[in-house]
Formats: structure tokens, sequence, C-alpha cells
């Protein structure tokens, strides 16, 4: 039955995307993240749904006569720099056929984040993106959630198979990525119901946050909070409402959940922590020895054997030591200017939309995003996910609300004339002038 649903909602789709490219940028979004091929057992298991969805794309975008335009800013031009730098490290690989292999999968992403720049252009398609998103990849927190308070939080929430976030610490740090994104669709929404419906959404995404018992996840949910509170204009009233939360979920836990929190502190003692450190010292070592490391896969044991410890053979866990051991330090550099940048280009939209009614949107879609960016930049730095789609959609995001912004703030003025009627006997009126954008 999934398996003839997932087919039906993608063969209604594909007149859609023809017709209109940008409908297939939040196909291959809802693809990509959720995964739904992936919850069945039949036929659609295996079906290259992506592929499909790939091609009628390119197909519509390349047929169309919408407009095309590439936004030339700063932070684009350092992402085309950064895709050029992983071609040239993929080239001078230490393991040539692996790399191919994940560089492959890495530009596929970087080429949905360029064609979603073309087409997601307005202020209604930004919108869309974001619950396509927000509403895929937090599905799993849903339904982990539920899963989660039905088997008294004891065990694990587990993400898509065979996705960026398939383990418990990835799907840790995506749903804390897209909790505010739900929290913006929540102030964009008139509906009582709906508001309802994504408080309920948002409180069992964090229920799955928790009970993914995720250390990279708690220590960035720490960082997000904090960072909201900051920024938040109700301050008390936020900071209570967090604690008394924290404090009824963790009441719940059980005893094996702060076990394994505390081994934050007893890492010397943690054979997974002194793996992380192992890793991390042959990225470094790798990036001094060659300008392009080691491209992508070096984490093998002969690559240890000569840079670190080859008793402890790890992944780098860490977004920052696995671009460092995988691009170098140049990679490292441009991997960081980008995310800087696009930081920059949230709080640009936020000074310059706070007095504006008609851009409330943006204001706070550039808020909830840098929150977002906040959880990855934190939590990131335990989980190996420098090359998740997710990041670059909110930095594509953050891009594509600033244009809208600019766009909007472009706009010259306009006078509007009123006619107010007095109530005289002559019958004359007075006329009053408006200013408008």
């Amino acid at each position: 039955m999934r398996d003839i649903l997932v087919l039906l909602i993608v063969l209604v789709g594909i007149p859609k995307i023809l017709m209109n490219p940008h409908i297939g940028v939040y196909f291959w979004s809802w693809i990509s993240y959720m995964n739904p091929h992936r919850l069945s057992w039949g036929f659609s298991y295996s079906f290259p749904y992506a592929m499909l969805i790939a091609v009628l794309t390119v197909i519509s975008f390349v047929t169309s006569k919408e407009t095309k335009k590439f936004p030339v800013t700063p932070v684009t031009i350092t992402l085309i720099i950064f895709v050029i730098w992983m071609s040239i490290t993929t080239f001078f690989a230490l393991y040539p056929e692996d790399a191919k292999i994940e560089y492959i999968r890495v530009i596929k992403i970087q080429f949905f984040t360029i064609l979603t720049l073309i087409l997601i252009n307005n202020q209604e398609r930004i919108k869309t993106l974001v619950w396509v998103i927000a509403l895929s990849v937090g599905f799993f927190g849903i339904k982990g959630g539920v899963f989660s308070i039905l088997s008294g939080l004891n065990f694990r929430v587990w993400g898509p198979p065979g996705s960026y976030f398939e383990g418990n610490n990835e799907l840790g740090l995506a749903l804390l990525m897209v909790l505010p994104m739900f929290r913006y669709m929540q102030m964009t929404v008139d509906n009582k119901w709906i508001k309802r419906a994504l408080l309920g959404a948002m409180l069992l995404i964090g229920i799955s946050i928790i009970t993914t018992y995720s250390r990279g996840a708690f220590l960035g949910a720490m960082a997000m909070m904090f960072f909201f509170w900051l920024k938040s204009p109700n301050k008390l009233p936020i900071g209570l409402a967090a604690v008394l939360a924290i404090a009824v979920i963790l009441m719940a836990m059980p005893g094996k959940y702060f076990e394994r929190m505390s081994t934050i502190q007893t890492y010397e003692q943690d054979e997974s922590a002194l793996g992380r450190i192992s890793a991390w010292t042959m990225a470094f070592n790798l990036a001094k020895d060659r300008i392009t490391a080691g491209g992508y896969g070096p984490w093998k044991e002969e690559v240890f054997a000569v840079y670190s410890d080859p008793t402890r053979v790890f992944d780098a866990h860490s977004i920052y030591f696995e671009v460092l051991g995988e691009q170098g330090f140049i990679g490292l550099f441009i991997f960081l200017l980008l995310f800087f940048l696009a930081w920059r280009t949230g709080s640009w939209i936020i000074k310059n939309t706070k007095d504006r009614e008609d851009l409330v949107w943006a204001l706070n879609l550039a808020r909830m995003l840098q929150v977002g960016l906040v959880a990855y930049a934190t939590g990131g730095a335990f989980l190996g996910l420098a090359y998740f789609d997710l990041p670059y959609h909110m930095v594509a995001l953050l891009v594509l609300t600033r244009v809208c912004v600019e766009q909007a703030l472009a706009e010259p003025k306009t006078v509007k004339e009123e006619v107010v009627k007095q109530n005289e006997p002559t019958g004359s009126t007075k006329v009053k002038w408006r200013w408008e954008q």
C-alpha cells in the first residue's frame, strides 16, 4: 500500500514538474529528506525516484520560458568556489574510487542547491520550500516522539534508512535544525488549529531529539536554546517555560540517558570519544602534509597508521574535521567562510526589516534560520554532516530571502490620495495624503 501511495504521488507530480520546474525542487526535497520510498517494503523501496525527479526537473528547467537568474552574491560565489575545490581534492584523492562515489552524491546535492537559488525566486516559493523541508524531516521527529512516549522513553529514535541522518546522532541534529522552521511556520499561519498542531509537532520533535540519546544533539540543543533566549524580546517568560519543559522531560527520562550524557565530562574513559580524538588528529596531520588533504573517504587504517593511532580508526564525527581531513585547510576556510557570510546575510535581513510590517515574514525567517545554523555549528562539531543537504538549503534560503528584501526595499514610494468627506452643508471635501511603499 505504501509503495502504491508513493508512486501515485510522484505520478501526479510529473506533469506539474514538467510545467513548473520549481515544483521539481519541492519534490526533490521531499524525496531527499523524507525518503518515503524507504518506508515501504515492495518495488518502491529501490525505485530511483530521486533520479526520475532530477531528470524531469532538468528537462522542465531547460524548456521553461520562466526567467532564470542566479543570484550573484558573496555567499553564492563562495559556494561555487567550494564546489570547485571539492572537485580538485577529489581528483587528487588518496582513494579515487571511493572519493568518486561520495563526490557524485555531494555534487547532486549542490546541483539542486544551485537550482534552488535560481527557481525559488519569490516569497511564496520560499515559504513553500520551508514547509516541505520542515515537514519532511520533522515527520521522523513527530513519529519518533509518539514512539518514545508509548515506549516510556526507553528506546532510541532513528532516521530514514539510506539517508544522511539515518543514525540516531544525525537525526538528533537534523531535527534540531528544522525545529526553528516549525516555529517560523507557526508564526506565519492564522488558523488556530494549525498553530496548535504545529505546537504539538514541536513538542514531539523535542522529545525525539532527547530520545536520540545523542550527546552532540544535546550540546547543540543547549546552544540553540541559549541563542533563542538571548534574541527573544520576552526573555523571562520564555526562559521560565524552557526550564519548566526541560525539567518535566528530564524527570521522565530513564537513568541510562543520564549515564550517557555524563560521558561528555568523562570522555577520557569513553572509547567513542577517544576514537574521535584519533580521527581529528589524523585529519589535522593529513591536512598539514597534503594541500588537498585526502579527498573523500581517507578514514582508513593505513592512513591512521601514518598520521594517527591505527588502533583507533574512526570517521571524523565532526563537520570541521571532516572537511579538514577531506578538503584540507583551504577547503575548511572556504566552508567556514560560506556559513559566516550566510550568517551575515541573515543579520542584514534582520537589520533592514525591523521597521517593515510587509517584511515581517523575512525578519522571522532569518531569525529562525540563524537559530538553526547555531544548532548545526555546535552539534555538528561532534557529527559528520558536512555535506548534508539541509545546511546548504538553509544558506540558499537566506540568500533568496535577502534578494526578496532588496527588491522590496528598492521599490519606489508612491503617494496615495484619500478623500475624506466633511459633514458640512457645503459638501466640501478634504484631501489627505499618505505615503506608502
